[in-house]
């Protein structure tokens, strides 16, 4: 299978470390391990508090930095232009680096001028500084206003997304505009090995429940997850997923799922579609 997703030149593997809520020692360490396992893709924000955690990583890894696709994101609260100019200089300094692969808007807030903050993030784009940009957590109706209104260029959406929450609407939007879908919380913070559904679909499969939620989002077009994983078994485990082969029977199972338990909707988010 297509284990890249390569949308508006962002060349991005399908499969990513994510590194929240690791921090310090905790977070370099599972960064090099994930890199010497042949993870290429890294996900970052400077809300996680890490991004000199993942920038000391980069920096001990014998994998050159050119070779890693490393996304980072901008708080809500910082998305003033002056204010975004400075998180976004504080991330390419804490990763070392003097350009990120891909840059996103956090979450949307509702104080705020939305066309000086998109004019601010593609301005990072323009200079180069940025390979790529995007936004996460932002709801349909605000996705339309800025990729259809404002024609702002952007490569990809990072949301919530796995077997018990569904995004058909996101995930046409994305498709229909050029756009990759990263799924966060691919694992449902790992309620999906507690599904009776997935349960039978990994004893059938001899592999971890876990596996079979990170394939059925990794063999769907122009979608990539990042799930947490510290430990080299788990890191490991989610390489594996790419080995596996669902059937028809498999995938029927998972559509017939609930589709509806967001777990992430802090106080700020925004009205969800």
């Amino acid at each position: 299978m297509q284990r890249i997703v390569n949308r508006h030149q962002l060349d991005m593997p399908k499969l990513g470390l994510g590194t929240w809520p690791m921090v310090g020692e905790e977070c370099t360490r599972a960064v090099v391990q994930a890199l010497e396992l042949g993870y290429r893709h890294i996900d970052t924000a400077a809300a996680y508090n890490n991004e000199d955690a993942v920038g000391q990583a980069l920096a001990q890894s014998s994998v050159p930095r050119e070779h890693v696709h490393v996304t980072s994101k901008v708080w809500w609260d910082r998305l003033s232009p002056a204010d975004m100019r400075a998180s976004f200089d504080n991330t390419l300094r804490a990763l070392r680096s003097d350009y990120v692969d891909l840059f996103l808007i956090h979450w949307p807030t509702q104080d705020w001028d939305l066309a000086r903050t998109i004019d601010t993030l593609v301005s990072f784009k323009e200079e180069g500084r940025a390979r790529a940009i995007g936004v996460a957590n932002f709801p349909l109706a605000l996705l339309r206003e800025v990729v259809e209104d404002m024609k702002a260029p952007l490569a990809a959406m990072q949301v919530e997304y796995h077997v018990a929450l569904g995004q058909v609407k996101l995930l046409d939007f994305a498709r229909r505009h050029d756009m990759a879908l990263i799924a966060y919380s691919p694992l449902a913070r790992n309620s999906v090995a507690q599904m009776p559904e997935i349960q039978r679909i990994a004893a059938k499969h001899d592999v971890p429940p876990t596996q079979i939620a990170l394939k059925w989002l990794l063999d769907q077009q122009d979608v990539a997850a990042v799930p947490k994983a510290g430990g080299r078994a788990n890191q490991l485990s989610n390489l594996q997923s790419f080995n596996l082969l669902l059937d028809d029977e498999d995938r029927e199972t998972i559509a017939a799922l609930p589709k509806d338990q967001r777990l992430v909707s802090p106080p700020f988010a925004p009205q969800w579609d």
